[in-house]
């Protein structure tokens, strides 16, 4: 596939005040306080000018990275941190801190450029190491393994009876029955005495707190922990103490220094922005990126039962890491209150006192880690070094409502930039929030009313009592807004251009094509369309974008006008939707991020004129204006997706409830989420100590970014069926030229010097001794770091099953590796086949077959069809179109090796007139022409940049 590698710099960086007000208050909000402003109504348009210095720097992209990026150093101390919200654009830092990280699978070494200035990371000189958690429950415990417990059947009981979800009047009932507990000598015998061993001696995560709040006369409770001990305890975990980073990092492709990369979020720039600043005046700094997310989340379908969760993480640990629940990376700190304040009547005093009871709470959880920022706070590590630590409010995570009550901003505005809500269709830059007019702003919150709301109105802020980052220092608020994949894009964007979609083409025809694509491993076969679904998930608008092209490709419209505008715009949105979501960014790809933006605002405006928008003035569709931006600072996408909040709703709150009897729940699911955290940390020592090895690290070095993670082919021990005839084959598994194939696959093992005329007359000379193969009906990918499946490929013919239902015959296209012989050709880059056999030569007529014994023969083989050659150039779709071939009004088919399979790989129909008869199982047989879909999965994706 055709390579486009273009590449490019980008200066963009951010700016932050180094005062800040202090915000402590009182845990009690009267009714005046709660309802003292009112509903600033945005009526002055902003300046709606394109920010010339973005655009110089956009133009810089388009320049091949003729220069790089230099480092001006630090600037000199004045006893306060140097203004991190504005760095000067840097000279890359001194050749004798750069590093190269590469490995043994060829793959280019990764240039690492360490920070130049001062000791960032630095351990605090002249104090010896401490002992980690490991090492302190060992001595707590002693030689037994599993202490506090009698034995290992005492210690798995408890683990199971907090893990796997048995009630506890399930587990009373158990512990009730004679002799159970005397026969599996259990050191407990009701559910409270298992409680009071969990609460008294075992170590965990901080405990919570519960503090009351006065709202207009009712009492309600919020709870919450220590947020500074929850950072220890993350900070100071020997699981993540080999993979922690501790300085930031800048990451190029080679020598040259003109491609950056972008993966962790030390990587970003703004942890090199922060340490710049905290080494001015106090070298050595370690910052401690601390990320904070919060959401609504439903507990009872019908009740309306909420809980507010808030979570926090930090930025030293990897991604990865950080998005696996079962790692416990991340930390509830608190349920805030989720009253309606239904004494308010007022709806927007309500909406008011609202947002200020949310900003009390948050101020009053992050009040811990307020004074530490700049001055920092000795922690230790996992692996028991200790190091000045400044944890600074980095990142805050939620969706579209979440992000406008935390930055104070009015719905229908950006929260992030000043674009006015009639502007935020256009594909242009708004200059950023000021964040310091907004402190400014809301330290007249203690003062009149009147000039108090005048100057929110000014700022186009919700007049709000005192936001609660207003005292968190090093942090711009409308910076630490960041891109949210899950509700801007699949459940934002994308939803609109499905329904947008179905508006203009008309629900029956795109349904129609749903029930025409062919199968595939990535691919959710949607046999009903996608017009009649409802109440879609976020996995399912996944699903359909992996589609969605191939819905529209070649449909006219009702009106009988070519789709080519609307195609243009499908293209150019999936493709900012999968660049979005890479692992690993490029100055190459994220320039191609900016010019799939930049594709899709050219052609957009079909939707006006097809008369499905009036316009197209939607904030999620703003957003995607400031995801590059959020990248070069943060690091990649996948550092701050809400999919892992959502994620975490499951195990920290509705798994939480559901433990309750339902009845003030909130003590309960607190006590409950304790001892089940105390067990699973209490279960990773237990592994530790039957490991016996101790988690000390020498030197904890950040990971670099993701490589691919190799994968392994896998076939099942023993063969689905055991003897299958070659006329079965040609019949059920349409192989209808497997012996010949086979013939010419022997001939060219026997003879690898052999030219094409010679080996088709050795071949046609070759004798099977055999009339029937074994043969398997699955081929699977699996991730060489465990046992996850990552692809698959089915071929099976047409069966039946338990019921006697007919199961439809399934064989799936693959990508094969170059070097594979086609026909008399040898096949040069990689090509599409259509798997129909995978089969075994029968062990005792091998020797026969062939005449060397020393042969090196691969265990499982493919009897694939092929398509045409992969175009070296796109289509004005940018897609690869290939058909099959045919030689003599066969298929052309050849035997080949399973290893060289490379993926599977999805084909989308070129729909013709005639497709009444099409189906998901019957269009590959009866459609002569595909488009590759570059959308059924990243690899593929990754193919056709």
């Amino acid at each position: 596939m055709s390579s486009r590698r273009v590449q490019g710099t980008s200066n963009t960086l951010f700016s932050d005040a180094s005062d800040s007000a202090d915000t402590t208050q009182p845990a009690t909000v009267d009714a005046a306080e709660a309802t003292a402003e009112s509903d600033c109504e945005d009526t002055a348009d902003p300046d709606n000018t394109i920010d010339a210095d973005l655009l110089e720097s956009l133009a810089q992209d388009f320049n091949c990275c003729a220069t790089v990026a230099t480092d001006h150093g630090p600037p000199a101390s004045s006893g306060q941190p140097q203004s991190v919200r504005s760095p000067s654009p840097d000279p890359g830092p001194p050749p004798s801190v750069q590093s190269e990280h590469g490995n043994s699978d060829g793959q280019p070494q990764l240039i690492v450029d360490t920070f130049p200035h001062g000791s960032p990371g630095a351990p605090i000189p002249d104090v010896r190491q401490g002992s980690n958690v490991y090492q302190s429950s060992h001595e707590l415990f002693g030689s037994s393994i599993w202490a506090p417990f009698r034995s290992q059947c005492d210690w798995e009981v408890a683990h199971w009876a907090k893990t796997r979800g048995p009630t506890s009047s399930a587990l009373a009932d158990l512990l009730a029955i004679p002799s159970v507990a005397d026969n599996l000598g259990l050191s407990y015998r009701t559910p409270k005495e298992l409680n009071d061993i969990i609460d008294k001696e075992l170590p965990g995560c901080p405990p919570f707190k519960c503090q009351d709040l006065t709202i207009a006369g009712d009492t309600h409770q919020v709870y919450f922990r220590d947020t500074l001990q929850c950072i220890r305890s993350l900070y100071g975990n020997p699981e993540f103490a080999r993979d922690l980073a501790f300085a930031p990092e800048r990451h190029y492709v080679d020598h040259r220094r003109a491609c950056r990369v972008y993966s962790e979020m030390h990587t970003g720039d703004w942890w090199w922005a922060v340490q710049t600043s905290l080494e001015a005046h106090r070298p050595g700094a370690t910052v401690v990126p601390v990320i904070i997310s919060s959401d609504k989340t439903q507990l009872t379908l019908f009740r309306g039962k909420t809980a507010y969760p808030v979570y926090l993480t930090i930025g030293n640990i990897p991604k990865d890491t950080r998005r696996k629940p079962s790692r416990r990376a991340q930390i509830l700190v608190g349920y805030l209150p989720t009253t309606r304040l239904e004494m308010i009547n007022n709806k927007a005093a309500r909406r008011r006192a609202l947002g200020n009871v949310f900003h009390l709470c948050m101020r009053n959880i992050l009040a811990p880690i307020a004074s530490y920022g700049e001055t920092g706070i000795p922690m230790m590590s996992g692996d028991g070094v200790w190091r000045r630590c400044h944890p600074i409010f980095a990142v805050f995570i939620g969706d579209y409502p979440e992000q406008g009550l935390v930055t104070c901003t009015y719905f229908g505005q950006c929260p992030k930039c000043t674009v006015h809500r009639n502007n935020l269709g256009d594909y242009s830059t708004s200059p950023p929030r000021d964040y310091d007019e907004a402190l400014e702003s809301f330290r007249l919150a203690d003062g009149d009313v009147l000039p108090f709301h005048a100057a929110c109105r000014e700022a186009r802020l919700k007049p709000t009592f005192h936001p609660f980052w207003e005292a968190l220092p090093l942090t711009d608020i409308f910076v630490s807004i960041t891109p949210d994949i899950l509700h801007q894009m699949l459940q934002g964007v994308m939803k609109h251009l499905i329904a947008w979609l179905t508006s203009a083409f008309g629900a029956v025809k795109i349904d129609v094509r749903c029930r025409s694509l062919p199968p595939n491993h990535h691919i959710t076969t949607f046999v009903r369309g996608i017009s009649t679904l409802s109440r879609v998930s976020g996995l399912e608008h996944k699903q359909m974008c992996k589609i969605l092209l191939g819905l529209v490709l070649d449909l006219p419209l009702p009106s009988g006008e070519a789709p080519s505008r609307i195609i243009k715009t499908v293209r150019a949105l999936l493709d900012f939707l999968y660049l979005a979501q890479l692992p690993s960014h490029t100055t190459d790809t994220l320039l191609r991020l900016e010019q799939s933006l930049s594709r899709f605002h050219d052609n957009k405006e079909v939707f006006i004129d097809l008369g499905v928008r009036e316009h197209l003035n939607i904030p999620k569709v703003h957003s995607m204006m400031h995801y590059k931006s959020s990248i070069i600072l943060f690091g990649t996408t996948d550092n701050y997706n809400t999919e892992q909040t959502e994620r975490l709703h499951i195990d920290l709150a509705k798994d939480a409830y559901r433990a309750t009897n339902h009845k003030d729940e909130y003590p309960q699911m607190t006590a409950w989420l304790e001892r089940r955290e105390k067990i699973q940390q209490h279960g990773t020592f237990v592994t530790w100590r039957q490991q016996a090895q101790q988690e000390t690290v020498q030197d904890s070095k950040p990971n670099g970014p993701p490589k691919p993670v190799p994968r392994t082919i896998q076939m099942t021990r023993h063969p689905s069926r055991k003897a299958v005839s070659f006329d079965i084959l040609a019949d059920k598994y349409r192989a209808l030229d497997f012996q010949d194939a086979l013939a010419d696959f022997i001939a060219r093992i026997n003879h690898p010097q052999a030219s094409a005329t010679a080996l088709r007359a050795l071949a046609e000379d070759t004798l099977l001794p055999f009339r029937s193969v074994p043969v398997y009906h699955k081929i699977k990918f699996v991730s060489s770091r465990g046992s996850e499946i990552v692809d698959a490929v089915h071929v099976r013919p047409e069966q039946r099953d338990a019921r006697g239902r007919v199961i439809p015959s399934r064989f799936d296209t693959v990508i094969v590796h170059g070097n594979a012989q086609v026909g008399a050709l040898r096949n040069k880059g990689p090509r599409i086949a259509q798997v129909r056999v995978v089969f075994q030569l029968p062990s005792k007529v091998i020797h026969q077959v062939f005449l060397s014994p020393d042969i090196a023969l691969p265990t499982h083989l493919a009897y694939v069809e092929w398509f045409s050659p992969i175009p070296t150039t796109p289509d004005s779709n940018d897609l690869y179109k290939v058909s099959r071939l045919t030689q003599n009004g066969r298929h052309l088919a050849s035997v080949i090796p399973v290893d060289s399979l490379f993926s599977s790989v999805h084909l989308l129909p070129r729909f013709g007139p005639e497709t009444s008869e099409w189906n998901t199982f019957s269009v590959l047989e009866l459609c002569r022409s595909f488009y590759v879909n570059p959308f059924s999965n990243r690899d593929v994706f990754l193919l056709h940049l």
